[in-house]
């Protein structure tokens, strides 16, 4: 008798419309929703391989690429590079960005290339290595790594995330439908957090902006953040090392008011790292060498970390030289420097 109180036709057609919001989910939207509760984690989420083998990029699973194609298989004769790292190399727009821009230089000197645009933003060096390994199916010629020491914070809470409700205890059963798991999310994205009491808040420690700006500037947290960058790029040049595949790492730098009316550049010690690790098929470049000689440096810089267009061309070319100097080694013969100084 109890239970005829709930089951009502009110019930059983809410039921009914959840059922098939979750099957209208899953048959029509099942790209888009394809590794989205691996949140960066899923090796294959963005990544279309299509029978005719090309391999179409396009926005799933969280990660937010620039819509891209190419072929699984890389050309006879194609310099390919893929461009692995977070919001700096994904740049103001497509084109706008050195990805791209390095490609338009490369073709300049001679190199038949490709350059392909894997930055996401948001994205640390933990799953930025998972694009990285996914990036090897794909014989790149040259993987250029951006190395930043920023987005820990999202990096382990994202790994949070993709670690919750993985097995299939029957608690965990609500959390399977698309639809249950989005309004869990929404309770705790920042557009509805201010909204939740400070306890609930405190209980879930998600992402509140509030929080995430303290930890970026706790002495302790800066010194962990950029230990796993270091730990965590030195393991993503082994692997590019065991798969033959050449690295160009390029260390982010950031600049800041010195308050007097100037302005200095700082690298957290991601120099230091980059020169650490460069050796046989690992190349290094650093943004602040690039950046910090110029008298207007500071101006190539929409905020304290990310480029303008401007800087971004300025980098492209920067790459260009550096490729230049190391074209024997990548096995580019016909790549021509004369008349390119490849400066700014």
């Amino acid at each position: 008798m109890k239970m005829t109180k709930w089951l009502t036709p009110a019930f059983i057609f809410a039921v009914l419309l959840l059922g098939l919001g979750e099957l209208g989910a899953r048959l029509f939207f099942a790209a888009d929703i394809s590794g989205r509760f691996d949140y960066g984690y899923s090796p294959d989420a963005g990544f279309d391989e299509r029978r005719d083998g090309v391999v179409k990029l396009f926005r799933a699973g969280g990660r937010r690429f620039h819509p891209q194609s190419f072929q699984k298989q890389r050309p006879d004769g194609t310099f390919r590079v893929f461009v692995i790292g977070d919001s700096v190399p994904r740049g103001p727009s497509f084109k706008g960005a050195y990805p791209w821009l390095l490609g338009k230089e490369l073709q300049q000197h001679q190199v038949p290339a490709e350059s392909v645009n894997l930055a996401l933003p948001g994205y640390g060096a933990r799953r930025c290595q998972v694009v990285l390994k996914k990036s090897l199916e794909f014989q790149p010629s040259l993987i250029i790594l951006h190395v930043n020491d920023s987005n820990k914070y999202e990096d382990e809470r994202e790994y949070r995330r993709s670690q919750e409700f993985k097995t299939w205890h029957p608690r965990n059963w609500p959390m399977k439908v698309f639809i249950f798991r989005r309004l869990y999310e929404a309770k705790v994205e920042k557009v509805f957090w201010r909204l939740v009491p400070e306890q609930i808040r405190a209980k879930f420690a998600a992402r509140d902006a509030d929080a995430q700006v303290a930890a970026s500037a706790d002495p302790e947290e800066v010194r962990a953040r950029v230990q796993l960058a270091k730990a965590t790029t030195a393991a993503s040049v082994a692997l590019a090392r065991e798969n033959q595949v050449p690295i160009l790492l390029i260390t982010q730098c950031r600049v800041w008011p010195d308050g007097n009316g100037s302005f200095y550049f700082e690298d957290h010690g991601l120099d230091a790292l980059g020169q650490s690790l460069a050796g046989e098929g690992v190349y290094f470049l650093s943004m602040k060498e690039v950046f910090a000689h110029l008298p207007e440096g500071r101006a190539y810089f929409s905020d304290s970390g990310h480029l303008k267009e401007s800087g971004h061309l300025l980098l492209a070319k920067a790459i260009v030289r550096k490729i230049g100097e190391a074209h024997r080694q990548l096995g580019l013969t016909v790549f021509q420097m004369a008349g390119k100084d490849g400066g700014g």
